[in-house]
C-alpha cells in the first residue's frame, strides 16, 4: 500500500491576479533550495483516517492557521516517490507573517551526535500562478493547474 498525504491549497485574488499559498520545508536539507522546492501544506495520514480531516490537521500543524472553507476537492496526485496526495483548495487571505510551524528533530550536522530541532515549514508565501508553478515541486503542479481550470469555469 503506498504512503498517503493530504493537504490544503489556499488561494486568493489580489489586484485581479489569482495567487496560491505555498510553504517551504524547513531543516538543513532545504535551507538553500528554492525553485521546485515549495509545496502545498500537507502531511501523511494513516489507513482508516479520513483524508480531509488529516489535511486540516496537517495544514494547522504546519502553519498555525485553520482555514474554514468552503473547500474544493482536487484530484489525487501521485508523487515520484509513489506517495498519493489528496488536496482541497479554499479561498483565504491568511497573513503569512503569523506562521507557526511544528518542529522535527534530526542529528545535525550528520554524524556529529548533536540533535537539533527545525521547523517543518520555515516560510509560507503567496505567489501569483506563474511564479507558484516555478516554485512548487513538479509533481504538485497539477494541483495548481486544476485549481485554475476550476475557477475559470
Amino acid at each position: 500500500m503506498p504512503k498517503t498525504s493530504a493537504g490544503i491549497l489556499p488561494y486568493r485574488t489580489r489586484v485581479g491576479q489569482l495567487e496560491v499559498l505555498l510553504v517551504h520545508p524547513g531543516g538543513p536539507f532545504w535551507a538553500n533550495k528554492d525553485l521546485g522546492s515549495w509545496s502545498i501544506a500537507k502531511g501523511e495520514y494513516e489507513e482508516g483516517e479520513e483524508p480531509f480531516k488529516a489535511a486540516l490537521r496537517e495544514f494547522f500543524e504546519e502553519t498555525g492557521f485553520q482555514p474554514t472553507g468552503p473547500f474544493l476537492p482536487l484530484t489525487q496526485r501521485k508523487l515520484a516517490s509513489g506517495k498519493l496526495v489528496d488536496a482541497w483548495a479554499t479561498e483565504s487571505d491568511w497573513d503569512t507573517s503569523r506562521l507557526v510551524s511544528n518542529t522535527f528533530s534530526i542529528e545535525w550536522p550528520k554524524g556529529s551526535g548533536r540533535v537539533r530541532e527545525f521547523p517543518e515549514v520555515d516560510r509560507a508565501e503567496w505567489f501569483e500562478i506563474s511564479e507558484a508553478i516555478r516554485r512548487i515541486r513538479p509533481a504538485q503542479v497539477g494541483f495548481i493547474d486544476e485549481l485554475v481550470e476550476k475557477l475559470m469555469c
